[in-house]
């Protein structure tokens, strides 16, 4: 092999093969010098935005967080934050609608599994709370978005609507429980409430202290929950003030 150094001319001359050659041959990938941004689709992007944004909501709620600290924790400027989203309200609006309905679809998914597989009433409402639970267990950045307060701004839903909906769902069980126990149905939605309510706020307790585990207790807020229930009185009144 000739000493000349690559792409110069030999003998003063370079013939088309040689130059051929040369740019066929493949270059070993060059190791990219500390601190180069790493080029990201736009569906990259935009994911690396909203788990970035993700995290900060969670844990310093959304009037807290900025524009320019997402950008900053993203490494991009920001405009590139306005450009995915329209700023904050935007990727805060997208974040909670994944968490809502990842949460939603979560329960759904358990309810109408436990219905297949013939479960009692009171196995549907531990499947829900297990379900609740799982999320928080596994998602408990997610979980802290939701029940923090929506922004005036947000198009989304709250934590109350959410709760709502898990409600609703919910009802359908305890509406055909009252009915087989000669109560009238048309309290039911209210009843979901009070019962969903319960395991939520129960549930953001159980988020920082972690402390029985998850199934113990699902299993304590559905024995309050369900005892209670059984032992409901079809027409409750409050007990008469004592005459002083």
């Amino acid at each position: 092999m000739s000493d000349a150094l690559e792409g110069e001319p030999i003998d003063g001359k370079q013939t088309l093969a040689s130059v051929t050659e040369l740019k066929t041959v493949p270059v070993p990938a060059a190791r990219k010098p500390s601190g180069t941004k790493v080029r990201m689709t736009g569906q990259q992007r935009r994911e690396q935005l909203l788990n970035v944004g993700r995290k900060l909501f969670a844990e310093k709620g959304f009037e807290t967080v900025t524009v320019e600290e997402i950008a900053a924790k993203a490494d991009v400027s920001k405009p590139v934050v306005y450009e995915h989203f329209g700023g904050k309200e935007g990727l805060y609006a997208v974040v909670v609608d994944r968490e809502t309905n990842y949460l939603l679809d979560s329960i759904s998914k358990a309810l109408v599994g436990s219905r297949n597989d013939g479960a009692s009433a009171r196995g549907l409402v531990e499947q829900a709370g297990l379900a609740l639970f799982d999320y928080i267990d596994t998602n408990p950045q997610g979980f802290r978005i939701l029940v923090r307060d929506s922004p005036v701004t947000a198009q989304t839903g709250s934590f109350a609507s959410l709760m709502v909906d898990i409600a609703t769902q919910v009802e359908d069980v305890l509406a055909a429980e009252f009915k087989a126990h000669g109560i009238n149905d048309k309290f039911a939605p209210m009843y979901s409430q009070m019962l969903v309510g319960m395991v939520a706020f129960t549930g953001q307790w159980w988020l920082d202290v972690r402390k029985p585990k998850k199934e113990e207790v699902v299993a304590h807020v559905v024995n309050l929950a369900w005892n209670g229930l059984k032992h409901l009185d079809p027409k409750p009144t409050l007990v008469p003030k004592k005459k002083s």
